[in-house]
């Protein structure tokens, strides 16, 4: 089966198209276009080449969150959109797994994280086993120093990705942690990890799909306080 697999989440755009664990194609593009711009004509463009059409599609994948709010929600709504018109199955999954499949050859502790701002990065850990992730850890806003002091306690090096990497990394080294930072064509997330991160899960109707933000986007904390000051 054909699945075609978005990834919005961060400022890298990509989609990527697999059969099974099969990578057909994959599209990435990071620049200062919008998402909502590149994200279809990535995808027809991509189908076009490989000479098929979304009707041959059989599952379309989405990472949903955590990430960029305005990203996720712009992912979210691309894949509803086609899953409607379509027909199609589809299924949303963790932005954080997703990066996890991008350190299944280096193997070992895989620390996945985004900048969250704030001085807190979305992250989650896993362990690669048989040649997969395997989740230690749910999907949470952590603190740089938090995320530090469990990993110390693993005593493990970390491999990091993800756009937080770097900012990760300059804290735990300052901080004696061991950690490496992913290649740069592996440190990005990519679409064919949401392909992988789909595998063997069960996918829903449009009407399932929804965001996963993990916390109060900026305007919904600042109107929060406000409304406590009250």
């Amino acid at each position: 089966m054909l699945t075609l697999a978005f990834e919005s989440s961060a400022k890298a755009a990509s989609v990527a198209l697999c059969d099974g664990e099969r990578l057909i194609s994959q599209y990435t593009q990071c620049s200062a276009l919008t998402h909502s711009r590149t994200l279809l004509p990535m995808a027809e463009d991509m189908l076009k080449n490989a000479e098929l059409t979304l009707k041959d599609v059989g599952l379309i994948a989405v990472a949903h969150g955590p990430g960029s709010f305005t990203g996720i929600r712009i992912g979210v709504s691309t894949v509803k959109g086609l899953a409607w018109a379509l027909e199609c199955p589809c299924i949303g999954v963790s932005t954080l797994e997703a990066m996890a499949w991008q350190g299944v050859a280096a193997g070992g502790l895989i620390c996945p994280v985004m900048d969250a701002r704030r001085s807190q990065v979305y992250n989650a850990l896993f362990e690669i086993a048989d040649g997969k992730p395997v989740r230690l850890t749910k999907d949470r806003a952590i603190s740089l120093s938090e995320l530090g002091e469990e990993l110390r306690a693993l005593g493990r090096e970390a491999f990091l990705v993800g756009d937080g990497a770097g900012i990760t990394e300059k804290y735990l080294r300052e901080s004696s942690v061991p950690c490496r930072v992913a290649p740069e064509n592996l440190v990005w997330q990519s679409a064919w990890g949401v392909a992988m991160a789909a595998l063997g899960k069960t996918p829903g109707t449009a009407d399932d799909l929804l965001p996963v933000y993990l916390r109060l986007s900026q305007a919904e904390r600042e109107r929060q306080e406000r409304m406590n000051k009250e």
